[in-house]
C-alpha cells in the first residue's frame, strides 16, 4: 500500500478506516488513495513537502510552511489520518488537536505567546504591525485567563476553543 503501482485490498481499506475512526467511507478511502498516488509522483509510498505543494489550495495557504512540517513524508495511512481532522464528521477535539499542532511549531507539546505571534504574522501579513498583533494577543490571552508568559497545552486549547457556538468547518474534498 502506498506506491502508485499497488492497489488497495479490502483489508487495507478496512485498516485505514479503523485508523481514521471510520470518518471516511470505503469509497472515500479509495478516492483518497487515488489522490495520494497522484501526489506521490515518484511512487515511493510517501508524499514529500514538494509534492504537497503541487496542490494549489495548499500552496497558497498562509500556513502552508507550518503544515508542510506536519505532512512531509506521510504514508497513505498517515495521510488519511491527517485529512480526518478536515472531515465534517470529525470531532471538535480532533480539529482542536490539529490546530494545536499547527501552533506548536517545535513539537514540544506547548504553545507559547511567541508561537501564537508567528501564526498571527503568517495569517495577517503586512495588514497588522507586530505591535498591533501583540496588543490583540495579550488582550485575548488575558480574557481567556492566561498571560503573555503562559505556555498553553492541548488541554488549554480545548478549554479555550471547545464551545458549543464555535464551528470549524474546513473541508477537504474527497472526490
Amino acid at each position: 500500500m502506498g506506491s502508485a503501482s499497488s492497489t488497495l485490498t479490502q483489508y487495507d481499506i478496512e485498516d485505514v478506516q479503523e485508523h481514521c475512526n471510520h470518518l471516511f467511507s470505503q469509497q472515500e478511502i479509495v478516492s483518497l488513495y487515488q489522490r495520494f498516488c497522484q501526489l506521490d509522483r515518484t511512487a515511493k509510498g510517501f508524499i514529500s513537502a514538494d509534492e504537497f505543494l503541487s496542490v494549489p489550495e495548499f500552496a497558497v495557504n498562509p500556513l502552508s510552511q507550518r503544515l508542510l512540517k506536519m505532512v512531509d513524508g506521510l504514508n497513505f495511512k498517515d495521510f488519511v489520518i491527517f485529512l480526518s481532522a478536515f472531515n465534517p464528521k470529525a470531532s471538535m477535539l480532533q480539529k482542536i488537536e490539529l490546530i494545536f499542532k499547527v501552533y506548536d511549531s517545535d513539537y514540544n507539546g506547548k504553545v507559547t505567546f511567541n508561537d501564537i505571534m508567528e501564526v498571527l504574522r503568517d495569517l495577517s501579513g503586512s495588514f497588522m504591525s507586530d505591535k498591533q498583533r501583540e496588543e490583540v494577543l495579550i488582550k485575548v490571552m488575558q480574557e481567556a485567563g492566561y498571560s503573555k508568559d503562559s505556555s498553553l497545552l492541548v488541554d488549554d486549547f480545548v478549554k479555550i476553543l471547545d464551545h458549543p457556538g464555535l464551528k470549524m468547518e474546513v473541508e477537504v474534498p474527497v472526490d
